[in-house]
């Protein structure tokens, strides 16, 4: 078989299903319903984008970043429907990974992974290193004792000069959170699906509670100007920069193989995580733009629960609100860990990495080694590194694993077709129109990313390149298959 045809070469339409003996009999227990999987969505989703990149996102584009949300959910939805279609069609975890493989072959498929690894642990390292500001808020208006500064600022800074590097400083608080998350992981999927969902549950009525007072302080005047001297471009990179936050989307896919009746319920919990998501963001951010001017965003640590201080006068509401935040952002760190555990899982599933990471806990049914290994590698990152380097690389990730996806569909729907076999959900207007819509969408976000974005993303996939050829192409189960049908 010659090298094109390996690069090209494809899954079968049967996922998961037709893997079962390719790993030793190893698999991940059932462990969602519809409930518990559209809360592992909206865990990973909403929250992150509000509790943390409004400092990020705003001074980008001022009161517009209204539209940057509006965009990035709008670009989210049209992707959210292929994911549904396909999942509906391809019983499997791993998401794009797994959907990469059946429609565009092992090479592409790779290097959606490679995305998804970047993607999941970069935004679980954001995440937990935004944690941090919410800890030292709820601690200093709880009791008056805030973190030292040593122990929550990172080693790697980026300021006016560039890169700075501070000997003297850890960021304690996101290690902690990492090894949290890692011991309920290490419990089993059922129990970290019921820990997540109470979470989100809290961090729902908490964003709640804040915009019920914010509003009570709402002004208009802080949306004009509506667009600040950057325009359209400013909400084109602040959607570059928000986009990371609808990982949750991906996420829900990632647990194919932990989910009861998939067909039905992936893509059902996709669409309703999305539609959750969406109302959230809006009226949140909406809330908090009437409540505080734009320019009061930059730089501003614990931002909501600053406002809350703000608009009240009262340490109690900013209490409040950073214990929920405290809480429940726990979750989003939890499923961005959980997710590249599972991608992770599929990978080594498919013999593209070593078998370590295809070990699962006989009790548990969890696989132990790749949640060490991502905990460990999460940990290292978010106690060193200053979040902004983080953000726009993990949109960066998602916005390729989301062209992936479209793409997929019509290879796809086209092999279904071929096969004879029954599909579930089916996109509306063929399935060019949205893939195509969705692709574009993604494609006009991605240009306005900056070029540092570009230069470490192509660096990561240089080494993911690395990777293929010197290990997972000589590995694969379907190199392997290929040998044994030769000797037959």
């Amino acid at each position: 078989m010659g090298l094109i045809q390996n690069l090209l070469r494809t899954k079968g339409l049967e996922g998961d299903a037709g893997e079962e003996g390719a790993h030793g009999g190893a698999s991940l227990a059932p462990s969602f319903g519809l409930f518990s999987l559209t809360m592992l969505g909206v865990g990973a989703t909403i929250g992150t984008g509000i509790f943390f990149v409004m400092a990020e996102a705003v001074p980008k584009a001022g009161p517009a970043v209204l539209l940057a949300f509006l965009l990035a959910g709008f670009t989210a939805g049209l992707t959210a429907l292929c994911y549904a279609e396909l999942a509906a069609s391809i019983p499997a975890s791993g998401s794009s990974y797994s959907y990469a493989y059946v429609g565009l072959g092992e090479f592409a498929a790779y290097i959606v992974a490679a995305c998804l690894m970047l993607e999941y642990a970069l935004s679980a390292s954001a995440t937990a290193i935004g944690w941090s500001g919410y800890l030292n808020n709820f601690l200093v208006n709880l009791v008056g004792v805030p973190i030292p500064e040593a122990l929550r600022s990172p080693m790697l800074v980026l300021g006016e000069k560039g890169l700075e590097i501070h000997v003297d400083q850890f960021n304690l608080p996101p290690v902690i959170l990492v090894g949290l998350c890692g011991l309920l992981l290490l419990r089993g999927a059922k129990e970290s699906a019921t820990a997540n969902a109470i979470m989100v549950m809290l961090k729902l009525a908490v964003l709640i509670f804040f915009a019920v007072i914010a509003f009570t302080a709402f002004n208009a005047d802080n949306f004009t100007p509506f667009y600040n001297e950057a325009g359209m471009k400013g909400v084109t990179a602040a959607a570059g920069t928000v986009f990371f936050s609808f990982i949750g989307l991906d996420a829900i896919s990632t647990a194919g193989a932990e989910v009861r009746n998939p067909k039905r319920n992936v893509p059902l919990g996709i669409v309703l995580a999305l539609i959750i998501v969406m109302a959230g963001y809006v009226v949140v951010a909406m809330a908090a733009l009437g409540a505080q001017p734009a320019a009061d965003f930059a730089h501003q640590e614990a931002g909501l629960a600053v406002i809350l201080q703000k608009v009240t006068g009262q340490g109690w509401p900013s209490v409040v609100l950073s214990a929920g935040a405290v809480i429940s952002v726990f979750s989003v760190t939890l499923v961005a860990i959980y997710g590249q555990t599972r991608i992770l899982f599929a990978i080594a599933r498919d013999g593209l990495i070593p078998k370590t990471f295809q070990q699962v806990n006989t009790r548990t049914l969890a696989p132990v080694n790749n949640i060490v290994y991502v905990c460990i590698g999460v940990a290292i990152v978010a106690g060193t590194v200053d979040s902004s380097y983080l953000w726009d690389m993990v949109s960066m990730g998602t916005l390729v694993a989301f062209m992936a996806v479209s793409a997929s569909v019509p290879v796809v729907r086209a092999r279904l077709k071929a096969a004879s076999t029954v599909q579930g959900f089916r996109l509306p207007f063929g399935p060019y129109l949205i893939p195509g819509l969705s692709i574009a969408a993604c494609c006009y976000i991605l240009k306005d990313l900056s070029h540092a974005t570009y230069v470490v993303f192509f660096s990561w996939i240089t080494v993911a390149l690395v990777g293929y050829f010197a290990y997972g192409i000589r590995h694969s189960n379907l190199t392997r298959a290929a040998a044994q049908k030769e000797q037959a």
